[in-house]
């Protein structure tokens, strides 16, 4: 074996450009020795915002690109479009499928938070991240309350890199709703501006690129040979 086939190759399967550099900066943070594989539809997020949510055709669609992504000889597969986490849960393949917020929805498990917010910076993603990550908790049998609000003002500085900007528009919306034990990021686009924003809210801000790509590590390192 080479050097270069022992560099696993992980594919990152996005609906917006703007996902791209939380997802790669999180690996290259995290999980180094990787080799980053961006895969981009951008048009995966308008059409299910178009279509209320998450259809059986977009689903497929999805699906189309993890297996494109695995015959591509991807040794892992990252979604970081959080809409379409349920496609990477009940992918059958012989590769890690990972849902973009699978491991941030761990940690809030893990901490066992009175109450959580989730942010994203459209409707139809912050109510699809609440009701899944509702649906992880209740599993877990763990009563943490999730709320949910949109950042409309957050999407544009997430689509042109203004972090400032990003923050600021997070910021507000977090202080119009009631008080929370943590913020949940549900969006990666979002995800620049965590740091931040956890240093300006004194509250712990979940956020998904690094808890992914550290649990990505950690499956491609334990997985038997």
């Amino acid at each position: 074996m080479t050097a270069e086939n022992r560099r696993p190759r992980l594919a990152l399967i996005h609906g917006t450009s703007a996902a791209v550099a939380p997802a790669v900066d999180g690996l290259a943070a995290v999980f180094p020795e990787a080799e980053p594989w961006n895969i981009l539809d951008d048009r995966l997020l308008p059409d299910a915002d178009a279509a209320g949510g998450l259809t059986p055709e977009l689903a497929e669609r999805m699906s189309r690109l993890i297996g494109f992504a695995r015959d591509g000889g991807a040794a892992a597969v990252l979604l970081t479009c959080s809409m379409y986490g349920t496609v990477a849960t009940s992918a059958e393949l012989d590769i890690p499928v990972l849902a973009p917020d699978q491991a941030a929805f761990a940690r809030v498990v893990r901490e066992r938070w009175g109450s959580v917010l989730v942010v994203a910076s459209f409707e139809t993603a912050a109510i699809d991240a609440a009701a899944r990550l509702r649906s992880t908790l209740a599993d877990a049998g763990v009563g943490t309350r999730v709320d949910v609000v949109t950042a409309d003002a957050a999407l544009r500085p997430s689509r042109s890199g203004d972090v400032d900007a990003l923050e600021n528009a997070l910021a507000d919306v977090v202080a119009d709703k009631a008080a929370c034990d943590a913020v949940v990021l549900a969006q990666y686009s979002l995800a620049p501006a965590a740091a931040l924003l956890e240093q300006r809210l004194g509250l712990p801000v979940v956020s998904g690129p690094q808890a992914a790509a550290a649990m990505l590590k950690t499956l491609l390192t334990e997985r038997p040979h």
